[in-house]
Formats: C-alpha cells, sequence, structure tokens
C-alpha cells in the first residue's frame, strides 16, 4: 500500500478503532488541560509515558516505515523517564539500521491500577 515515500492507512479502521482513538484523544486534552505545570506526580507521569509507548506501538504496527519514523517517541518517553528519575526499561540494546525498518515486537503495558484519585471519565449530561 505504499506509495511514493509515505505509506497509505487503510481507508477504514478496523471495528472500534476509531472510536477508541477518539476517546484516548479527548482524554488526553482533558488531562493537559487537568494538569497543567505543576499538577503532575511522578505515578501520574508514568502511566502518561506509558500510554504514550503503548499508543505509539500500536500505531507503529501500520506498518514499518511508520515504525522506524515512531521509533523516536519511544527514545523519547525513555528520556523523559530518565530524566524525572522514573524507572527506564532496559529491554534490549540499540536495533541496527536493518532490524529498526520492523514494526517493534508487542508488549503488554505495565499496569498498576487506575490511581488512588481516579473518579472515572465524566462526561456532559
Amino acid at each position: 500500500m505504499a506509495t511514493g515515500r509515505f505509506m497509505e492507512l487503510a481507508e477504514r479502521a478496523a471495528p472500534g478503532v476509531e472510536q477508541h482513538a477518539e476517546l484516548a484523544a479527548e482524554s488526553a486534552c482533558h488531562l493537559a488541560d487537568a494538569a497543567g505545570p505543576g499538577g503532575w506526580s511522578a505515578v501520574a507521569a508514568e502511566d502518561v509515558l506509558d500510554a504514550i509507548d503503548t499508543l505509539t506501538e500500536a500505531l507503529g504496527g501500520a506498518g514499518p516505515e511508520l515504525a522506524q519514523t515512531l521509533a523516536a517517541v519511544a527514545a523519547a518517553t525513555n528520556s523523559a523517564r530518565r530524566h524525572r528519575g522514573l524507572a527506564v526499561e532496559d529491554h534490549e540494546p540499540e536495533p541496527p539500521a536493518a532490524a529498526a525498518m520492523l514494526p517493534a515486537p508487542r508488549r503488554s503495558p505495565r499496569r498498576r491500577g487506575l490511581g488512588p484519585g481516579f473518579r472515572g471519565i465524566r462526561t456532559a449530561p
């Protein structure tokens, strides 16, 4: 499905993908509005970095070119973890250039629950 330099995505997503993607985008906007510069804890920051990694891996599954482009996101989230003193997964060394063309293997995100202050997702009535 690649044309020229860019890979085309499917015209239609798998069932439920567009709805979940929209919810993820809306949740990200609500989180950004609620947190502000001083509203972050280490747990919240780690949860957001885990979510970014999970979404990046999922989107990278759409094709090797996209996975290679998004590899910079994983490097950035690991750098952010180191900068904030959070645990960094040292699961494997940097892959060689040829291996970067392959999508990253799917791994389950580290889940710890929703946190002590979670009160559910609020929607307008």
